[in-house]
């Protein structure tokens, strides 16, 4: 029997609890009801136009509580409380906020194609904001309220005319209209679930379910999980050992989850796609019959690498796209893990590229795929005589700020070439095991414990400040079991607080690895939720929970947070280089010259290209009061390869000037031009054509395509930063040590 290449995505719709319990009721950030008016119902909207296409969307419990709050009209955050305050009764302290809060989005894509929007932006960004507290008019910050909302309304709702209107009205917007925008925003919100509902009883969607408060289940069970993936990290002083929350997790989902959609989930999203095999008797128990993961869990689990070739296609095809199933004391398990890269391009590299040519991109995956699995039947068949199973699976709501029209181009784009296809098949992962159930068998008790990122819980456990919330989260743990008259019954509030403290996120912001600059905002809703369990037991707050958890000051140099996609155009937008890495001047890592003429490195990537900016000191002329040529410098650690020398005059011998190199791009800073060349044998250097991207004007920003590099995924590169004159050397900009950086 032949078979078309089934291909399942999973869409995670997430949001943290950001109702303080501290503030009345009032919510921290505005994200739940911006996300939901931009991202949860267009998805499903959109898809629906498509109807042979099947999908998966799981919805977390804790968002879909917070979107009926304010469906409710109960909920409210300090961006909508802007947005309902008569401008004229705004306070200082007010029009502040405002300034620094009400640009928060992706302004390529939702803030520059509104001009009375992009006007306020350039004025904020050109003038400063003490300029805009002195001379902006009520109207001004009435119009900053508006604009805020109206471009988290997704493009598939602006044909509604009253919608239409406002786009077209531009300014001079009135407190009745913003009370009118948000009164549209909650038709939207209301119209998620139902629609959600609607269609997965019509067959296209599955909607599965995340334990209650998106905990990592796993260290819940025992922190000491986390050892698993990293033996040597420093873990918390308590070892938190609480498994008797898992069953409640679940249970909670699982009931919230029936009176929502009218029957039973089937599949669970453990959140972060965190597993390990003290939690799957608990998810078998309650009923669910699958759960998704990453496949560097399956890997771990394997003990197997999965390799990719140049392209960055999996070499081993036939161990990843397929369920396996896990066997337990109260039935079957299945579990499917997703392609980590291409789940990636989508979430992170797609929105830069033309939307055709990122679905056409994608679509060609899928079809290696396709041939590679063919070719490994051995049989010369055209089709697949195996029915394989992709499984794509990412963050469905934040990946669409950076796409043009919130994804809309690309989501048609892709769809409309899958609907035309015979051989690549959508569909619903239990509809998918209901055909095809897992004939392999991992054994439940070597599942590997860890997550979608590196297989680990590094994100969440083994930093200082992260053990010091776990250690916080253990001994509230420890007081509510000391007040076994507290039940879920007779003292919902402390329960409730527990939950909310025992949430994935806090763990996420905390110390190394993510950061924002709400960052004290995510230590504050951590340590009220832990004092509200305090209170609600009638136990002193201990003076440990009143102290932040970390100091959340600026910090100087830092490791790269995400992928970015810097526009090159030398100007160095600030929300461009957000999540690159930084290396500061003098910093506290010593990395630099303190005489350097250049003050700040960034450095970041995506699928497509490797990225550095320079930052030069105020009044630095390139070629006058700096050397004009710069040097980029590339060897690849334990590949074997030709390198040569530093192809300058008067090299110092040190390091890192005295290494021998592969790659070698000069930049005229002058001229702007580029000359690239690579090694070969016998020290030489030989010229090759380079698509490296340059732009000079308040700073220097550089894309090197990964394909002018003979890198393949997941290689490590290290990079040397030279200044020359003359084609002599004149400085290392990096006084120690080289940038490192791991191709995707």
């Amino acid at each position: 029997m032949s078979h078309p290449l089934y291909v399942a995505f999973i869409w995670h719709q997430h949001q943290p609890l950001y109702k303080s319990r501290a503030a009345g009721g009032e919510y921290r950030m505005p994200w739940v009801r911006l996300h939901g008016t931009k991202d949860y119902l267009d998805l499903v909207l959109l898809l629906e136009r498509y109807p042979q296409l099947h999908q998966t969307v799981n919805l977390v419990p804790s968002l879909i509580l917070q979107l009926e709050d304010y469906i409710a009209g109960n909920a409210i955050d300090p961006y909508l409380k802007f947005a309902l305050t008569p401008m004229e009764k705004l306070t200082s302290e007010d029009k502040k906020f405002a300034l620094e809060h009400l640009f928060d989005a992706n302004h390529h894509t939702l803030i520059d194609p509104h001009p009375r929007y992009r006007q306020l932006y350039e004025q904020r960004q050109e003038k400063g904001p003490l300029w805009c507290l002195d001379n902006w008019e009520d109207e001004d910050f009435g119009d900053l309220a508006a604009w805020h909302n109206l471009v988290w309304i997704d493009p598939l709702f602006w044909d509604d005319p009253e919608i239409a209107g406002w786009l077209k009205q531009g300014r001079g917007f009135r407190l009745r209209d913003r009370q009118a925008i948000w009164e549209k925003q909650r038709e939207i919100l209301a119209r998620i679930v139902p629609q959600h509902r609607k269609m997965q009883d019509d067959g296209q969607l599955e909607v599965t379910t995340t334990p209650y408060t998106h905990p990592i289940l796993p260290l819940l069970a025992d922190t000491d999980s986390g050892r698993v993936a990293l033996p040597n990290a420093p873990f918390p002083e308590r070892r938190f050992q609480w498994a008797q929350d898992i069953p409640r997790h679940l249970r909670k989902a699982w009931t919230m989850y029936q009176q929502r959609f009218g029957r039973d989930p089937r599949g669970l999203w453990p959140s972060e796609q965190s597993v390990s095999p003290a939690i799957l008797p608990d998810v078998a128990r309650q009923g669910f019959q699958w759960l998704c993961s990453d496949e560097a869990v399956l890997g771990w689990t394997l003990h197997h690498f999965f390799h990719r070739d140049g392209a960055g296609n999996v070499l081993e095809p036939d161990l990843l796209y397929r369920p396996y199933r896990l066997d337990t004391p109260y039935g079957n398990l299945a579990i499917v893990f997703r392609d980590h890269r291409l789940s990636d391009l989508i979430g992170f590299t797609y929105g830069s590229m033309p939307p055709k040519k990122a679905a056409a991109d994608l679509v060609g995956h899928l079809e290696a795929i396709s041939r590679s699995l063919k070719y490994r039947q051995g049989t010369g068949s055209t089709t697949l005589d195996t029915p394989w199973l992709v499984t794509i699976a990412l963050d469905g709501e934040n990946c669409w700020e950076f796409y043009p029209e919130d994804g809309k181009p690309f989501l048609e784009s892709l769809y409309g070439m899958l609907s035309d296809r015979s051989d690549i098949k959508l569909v619903t992962v239990s509809e998918y095991l209901d055909r095809f159930p897992p004939t392999a068998t991992l054994p439940a008790d070597k599942l590997h414990s860890g997550s979608w990122v590196d297989g680990s819980f590094s994100t969440w456990i083994g930093d200082p400040a992260k053990n010091r919330a776990w250690d916080l989260l253990a001994e509230a743990r420890q007081v509510m079991e000391n007040h076994p008259e507290a039940t879920e019954e007779t003292n919902p509030e402390a329960w409730e607080a527990l939950y909310a403290a025992e949430g994935s996120d806090w763990f996420w912001w905390f110390g190394e690895g993510h950061s924002s600059n709400q960052d004290a905002i995510f230590d504050a809703l951590f340590r009220e939720h832990l004092t509200a369990l305090y209170q609600a037991l009638g136990e002193p707050v201990p003076e440990s929970i009143l102290q932040e958890v970390e100091e959340h000051t600026p910090q100087g140099s830092q490791v790269p947070l995400s992928f970015i996609h810097p526009v090159i155009d030398g100007r160095g937008d600030e929300q461009d280089w957000n999540f690159a890495g930084r290396l500061e001047v003098g910093g506290a890592r010593g990395t630099m010259h303190r005489s350097s003429a250049i003050q700040r490195v960034w450095y970041g990537l995506d699928h497509l290209n490797f990225y550095l900016r320079l930052d030069f000191k105020s009044g630095i002329r390139p070629g006058k009061d700096c050397p004009p040529q710069l040097n980029l410098l590339w060897y690849y650690p334990d590949r074997p390869m030709p390198n040569s020398p530093v192809p300058l005059s008067e090299v110092p011998d040190v390091a890192p000037a005295n290494y021998l190199f592969h790659h070698h791009l000069e930049i005229n800073l002058l001229s702007q031009s580029v000359w690239f060349q690579e090694a070969i044998d016998g020290w030489q250097w030989h010229s090759r054509n380079s698509r490296a991207q340059i732009a000079l004007d308040k700073c220097l920003e550089i894309a090197i395509p990964w394909a002018d590099l003979p890198t393949e995924p997941d290689w490590m590169l290290h990079l040397a930063l030279v200044l020359s004159e003359d084609d002599k050397f004149c400085d290392s900009v990096l006084e120690e040590g080289l940038v490192a950086i791991g191709m995707p």
